[in-house]
């Protein structure tokens, strides 16, 4: 083939569109995300994937890409790919391990998530926060940071940058946790075993629970993991609470349009079921996260697989947590930053504070 040919044959290729430039832009992402927890460790692979996200969307050089030819493999990115990585989470819990902590522990986790999620909405609705904002962080705080919000956004249909807000304060509350709670365990007279629960129940996403937890040594770092997979674990239950929730308001939205047209003389044309998509109580995803404990628990598979499973599910996060990042709007952030800043300090407190009473309780 000549050079006129192959010039005329490239020129003839259909440009790189759809998903695929968001993708790659992605897993560029990625990859700068794992450079730079390999330049600092305390900086976990998901937390710089946010903030490099972030950056994208800001640089001046990037932003017409990420909003442009980017846009659309980057939202793929942040729902998809984040499903995926939910799923994959499941492996990383065995019920055996969950109830091994002793019911005191799972009663305590319990009341530590039921009272910040509770306390978190109410605050959130207080200040008047836009959108599903009051939710999403509520669930992101007493949950698992990003993922819990990534997976309560889908069930609930929220706005992409109702879940970008909501990410970059979770992500930027459990990295200033990475530094701020190991100075407190020895003014709070606690152990290691003591610190790692600590650290465990009030630390959002797991990978700041692992930086955070093991400053206190091995123990605390076992603890730490164990009880914050058992706040994974709730995530199953609150999703599928959600999208119960999602179908009761279609409902009700549907017979209220069916009531007004019969008022105006329209006739009942339409079922109340049928307005509006209904979402599945438990969603796809949730239940092969409930499945993957299941085979987890099983014992079947090898050590290998669950470590290329690991691996595989921290990439697919932090390729769909640089798409979040990338939706997040300063401008539009900072217009509600001093009441979003506020509710992230108070659930922290609350969180903080729920969870240390609970751990002196409990050990």
């Amino acid at each position: 083939m000549t050079l006129r040919e192959r010039a005329t044959r490239t020129r003839s290729l259909p440009p790189l569109g759809g998903d695929a430039p968001g993708l790659l832009l992605a897993a560029a992402g990625v990859a700068a995300a794992i450079a730079v927890h390999a330049a600092v460790p305390a900086v976990p692979k998901l937390t710089a994937a946010v903030v490099l996200g972030m950056a994208a969307a800001h640089l001046p050089a990037l932003r017409p890409v990420v909003r442009g030819v980017a846009r659309p493999g980057l939202s793929m990115a942040g729902k998809r790919l984040m499903r995926l990585g939910i799923v994959l989470l499941g492996l990383k819990l065995s019920l055996d391990d969950v109830l091994g902590l002793g019911w005191a522990t799972v009663a305590m986790v319990l009341a530590v998530v039921a009272a910040t999620f509770t306390g978190t909405l109410w605050l959130g609705r207080r200040l008047g926060l836009p959108g599903d904002q009051p939710l999403l962080v509520a669930t992101g705080y007493s949950i698992c940071g990003a993922s819990a919000i990534g997976a309560v956004s889908q069930a609930a249909g929220s706005e992409e940058e109702d879940v970008a807000a909501s990410v970059a304060l979770v992500t930027l509350c459990g990295t200033l946790a990475i530094a701020v709670l190991p100075l407190l365990q020895q003014p709070f007279g606690l152990g290691d075993v003591e610190f790692g629960r600590w650290v465990g129940a009030s630390v959002h996403d797991v990978g700041q629970v692992v930086a955070t937890a093991q400053t206190g040594g091995a123990g605390a770092l076992r603890e730490a993991v164990l009880v914050k997979l058992m706040r994974v674990v709730l995530l199953a239950p609150l999703v599928a609470g959600m999208a119960v929730a999602v179908r009761r308001r279609a409902r009700r939205a549907g017979e209220a349009v069916v009531g007004a047209g019969q008022e105006l003389g329209e006739g009942p044309a339409k079922n109340p079921g049928t307005i509006g998509s209904r979402p599945p109580i438990v969603p796809l995803f949730v239940a092969g996260f409930l499945a993957m404990i299941v085979l987890r628990t099983t014992g079947v598979l090898p050590e290998r697989a669950l470590t290329l499973a690991g691996d595989a599910q921290e990439l697919l996060l932090a390729a769909a947590l640089f798409g979040l990042g990338s939706a997040v709007h300063l401008p539009t952030m900072v217009r509600t930053g001093g009441r979003l800043a506020l509710l992230g300090l108070g659930s922290w407190v609350v969180v903080a504070g729920v969870s240390y009473a609970g751990v002196l309780v409990t050990t």
